[in-house]
């Protein structure tokens, strides 16, 4: 539904069109007429009478225009998951549903409303594919531990995918991008699998996929792939989330994230770097991409955002020039990583990172959603925004101790009990449902004064 000034507390904030900067914003909330949701029948059922809201948003591509309608179509990302304490060294996730098939989700914006329906899961040859983690000691392992909501262990899956982009393949059909691998996915419209591409291995290492660069292997667990577009000579363009962490020691050195642009003709890489706003944030590991969209063969559109130095949320939208960017390809393997280098050092490398300009600051036309996870292009002066809801799920500490006011706070015994400095307390977990607007699929177009370029 389109949102009325009185309709949701979110409202209340702005008007159903501003004007910012003169930008033009027609805010959305994204029905589900057909009732589709998520299975939930697991041991918090009761606070979810209707299953889960299903969480699209983790990406978004433009399709056309029917009559006066939009037609656009997003994709969920692994699944309904929520925070856990760590099991030992390793980092834990709860997954809600384990069962759970990353899939593709069609959205009408007209008639004041943006509708969503026609699921199409993922899937290959094997069947379903699901969005659990992949095995230790393969590239792309995140080496989490996948909990029920009872917090109990749950199998990893080397077919699992936590899906984050999507863009059109020029032929009816889609690539998406991943997370975990970090992958890039050929689909067809149906939502089958075609081919999947991740870091190509080295020598004694094991990856699910290969044909791209071995050193995107780096990224922060769940950091991987974060936006995907095609330009219109064909080649797939992925952005890395944020800075890699080069054998574990980079991610808040980094002066910048990775494009990675692959031929799916050719197979030929190439790598630039958009530089991150690095003085906003605490550490450059703060700083996350939301998705691109390509506006020609030499500059894309790129969310940036993220927590700043005052806890303030960040979230833009650029312009980014690729014309004078260097391939970073050539300078792997060779010396020390260039996300070791400040700019300076990068400058005595000859390398040029990419060039940006601020297009809309979308905090300063009233969003209050924590995550613009998919952006695409409408036409020159048009752009589209959609968040992720999360499944409009989180994690609960029930009976918290005075010193554990967090879930990080705490630890998961071998018998899936909690723990706070290495004794057992009666803090439990439960899942519950997120508020609003948090729990929303909140869509925005937006209308520049004037064109991109």
């Amino acid at each position: 539904m389109k949102i009325k000034p009185v309709s949701l507390l979110i409202t209340s904030l702005f008007p159903l069109i501003s004007y910012a900067a003169d930008v033009e914003v027609e805010r959305y909330v994204v029905s589900f007429p057909s009732g589709e949701h998520v299975s939930y029948q697991g041991a918090f059922a009761k606070h979810f009478p209707q299953g889960l809201p299903v969480g699209i948003g983790s990406g978004l591509v433009f399709n056309g225009r029917e009559g006066n309608d939009l037609l656009l179509t997003t994709v969920t990302d692994r699944g309904p998951n929520a925070d856990a304490p760590a099991v030992g060294e390793q980092e834990a996730k709860i997954f809600a549903n384990p069962k759970f098939v990353p899939l593709l989700m069609d959205i009408r914006v007209g008639s004041g409303k943006a509708v969503a329906g026609n699921q199409r899961p993922l899937h290959d040859e094997q069947g379903p594919v699901s969005g659990l983690p992949l095995p230790g000691g393969l590239i792309g392992a995140t080496n989490e531990v996948a909990l029920s909501d009872t917090l109990k262990t749950l199998p990893s899956d080397r077919r699992g995918l936590d899906t984050e982009g999507i863009t059109a393949d020029g032929n009816g059909g889609y690539w998406l991008c991943d997370e975990y691998g970090p992958f890039l996915i050929h689909i067809d419209n149906k939502g089958k699998i075609l081919a999947k591409y991740g870091p190509a291995p080295q020598k004694g290492e094991q990856a699910v996929a290969g044909g791209l660069p071995n050193i995107i292997k780096w990224r922060q667990p769940n950091r991987g792939f974060e936006g995907i577009t095609r330009l219109p000579d064909g080649r797939i363009l992925a952005a890395v989330q944020s800075t890699l962490d080069v054998d574990g020691k980079s991610k808040n050195k980094a002066q910048f994230t990775r494009l990675v642009s692959f031929d799916p003709a050719s197979g030929k890489t190439a790598m630039y770097g958009y530089p991150i706003d690095i003085d906003s944030y605490n550490k450059a590991k703060d700083a996350k991409v939301g998705d691109i969209v390509a506006v020609d063969n030499q500059h894309i559109l790129l969310i940036e955002q993220g927590s700043d130095k005052d806890k303030q949320m960040i979230n833009k939208i650029y312009l980014v020039d690729l014309s004078q960017a260097t391939d970073l390809t050539t300078f792997d393997g060779k010396d020390k990583a260039l996300e070791f280098d400040d700019a300076k050092d990068l400058a005595k490398r000859g390398v040029k990172l990419a060039q940006k300009r601020e297009v809309v600051d979308l905090r300063k036309l009233g969003w209050q959603q924590e995550k613009v996870e998919g952006l695409t292009l409408i036409d020159d002066r048009t752009l589209a925004v959609i968040n992720d809801n999360d499944f409009g799920l989180q994690a609960k500490l029930v009976n918290a101790e005075p010193k554990g006011k967090k879930i990080g706070d705490y630890q998961l015994d071998k018998q899936g009990s909690l723990t706070l400095d290495g004794k057992a307390v009666p803090t439990s977990i439960e899942l519950r449902p997120l508020d609003k607007p948090e729990s929303l699929s909140e869509l925005w177009v937006l209308k520049l004064p004037q064109p991109l370029k």
